[in-house]
């Protein structure tokens, strides 16, 4: 008990202050990355981060209130929590409210603001998920078929529409968040990769029905064959981190930004850092994010319900899946897709979202803390028989029950 009191501690305080100064770094890069944008648009260079900040107070309320809330109770109700995003998601179709951009229809308009469910999606599909593949504790031949079918559509649905919108991206991030809790979960190992190779050929005829993500994909391979086309922006990116060489052309001083970069701070804000704080910088941010995600998995790892283990690694890995993606896509080493990169980019839903993903975290660390319960194992104690990613089963019975 004193060793999880003391881990607690040493990991937690840690956890946030990393958090917190990559919070600081982005909005910092916000304006850096904007104010000329702002200025020329809106004739006020700090109109993005006025909003950053506004977002960023709204979300740490928020993150506060779900932290105060047991772990359990997001699980328990973690289908219903989807089905509301699934509705919210129906919105963005219905003329008026939807907000259509570059014929995609993925926002709701809120009238200065807007809101993008797809991003809330990712954490409402891991609860989802979670509720779900815990039922698989019983024989599969044992679960009621209505309460499978309702589970898969809550699962399901949302996918579909994602797709309809259309945001790949969000697809994709959403099926490798099943996967994951899929691959933890007390699911048939035979069922799982059955149902991992339906799933990737549902999703390679999706990619390539579309000639535009067809395209992203020749791109990807030779970007320079289409340099003032589909490669313009990856290009763009790559000068951004040649010109910021060692240490940076200075804060305030990118180029790139300068009309040339799109998306400059948004989903390519990390080529700006580069170009701004060069190698040292991009190497700070990057092992600071590192750090993040090491605390967290540690934490995650520490804890004695096997859904605490599962709900807490799933949050992890959500933010970290959205790290890798972005910095990939901006380094040429993914497909050019619109992915914010957590805690830096401008972005109210993606602030929002992530930050109702941290608050889930902290629900259930501070939930252990008032149990004070033992570790659920320790992964640095010698000859233990489980490991540290073994698969949690759901015995215990707290969140168990009907789907509705």
């Amino acid at each position: 008990m004193e060793l999880f009191s003391r881990d607690s501690d040493r990991f937690r305080a840690p956890f946030i202050l990393v958090t917190t100064i990559l919070v600081v770094i982005g909005a910092i890069m916000v304006y850096s990355s904007s104010y000329i944008y702002a200025q020329e648009t809106y004739g006020n260079s700090a109109h993005y981060f006025t909003r950053q900040l506004i977002y960023l107070g709204i979300a740490l309320v928020g993150a506060f209130i779900v932290s105060k809330t047991k772990f359990r109770f997001w699980l328990k109700y973690g289908h219903v929590f989807n089905w509301m995003v699934t509705a919210l998601i129906l919105m963005t179709f219905i003329p008026g409210l939807a907000l259509e951009i570059k014929g995609a229809h993925r926002w709701i308009s809120l009238g200065a603001f807007s809101f993008q469910p797809g991003e809330l999606l990712k954490y409402t599909i891991g609860l989802a998920a979670i509720g779900f593949f815990q039922k698989f504790e019983t024989p599969i031949k044992l679960i009621p078929r209505k309460e499978l079918g309702w589970g898969i559509a809550n699962l399901l649905v949302p996918l579909g529409l994602v797709v309809v919108q259309p945001d790949f991206g969000t697809f994709t991030i959403c099926l490798v968040i099943i996967g994951f809790v899929c691959f933890l979960s007390p699911f048939p190992r035979l069922l799982f990769w059955a149902t991992g190779a339906s799933a990737i050929a549902v999703a390679v005829p999706i990619l390539l029905a579309q000639p535009y993500r067809v395209q992203r994909l020749f791109t990807y391979l030779d970007p320079w064959k289409n340099a003032q086309g589909s490669g313009f922006q990856i290009i763009q990116s790559y000068l951004a981190f040649a010109n910021g060489s060692i240490f940076g052309l200075g804060l305030g001083n990118s180029n790139e930004k300068l009309f040339y970069l799109p998306e400059a701070h948004n989903d390519f804000i990390f080529s700006v850092l580069g170009e701004e704080l060069g190698f040292v910088g991009v190497c700070l941010v990057i092992i600071l994010f590192m750090a993040m995600m090491y605390l967290g998995f540690r934490m995650a790892l520490q804890q004695k319900e096997e859904k605490a283990v599962l709900l807490s690694s799933t949050i992890i890995f959500i933010i970290s899946l959205q790290i890798v993606l972005n910095m990939g896509v901006v380094l040429g080493l993914l497909p050019t897709k619109g992915l914010n990169l957590p805690l830096i980019s401008y972005g109210g839903s993606s602030m929002l979202s992530n930050f109702f993903g941290l608050g889930l975290f902290f629900s259930v660390l501070n939930t252990a803390a008032k149990e004070m319960p033992e570790p659920a194992y320790d992964p640095y104690e010698p000859n233990r028989e489980s490991s540290p990613f073994s698969r949690p089963s759901f015995s215990d019975t707290t969140t168990q029950g009907s789907l509705f």
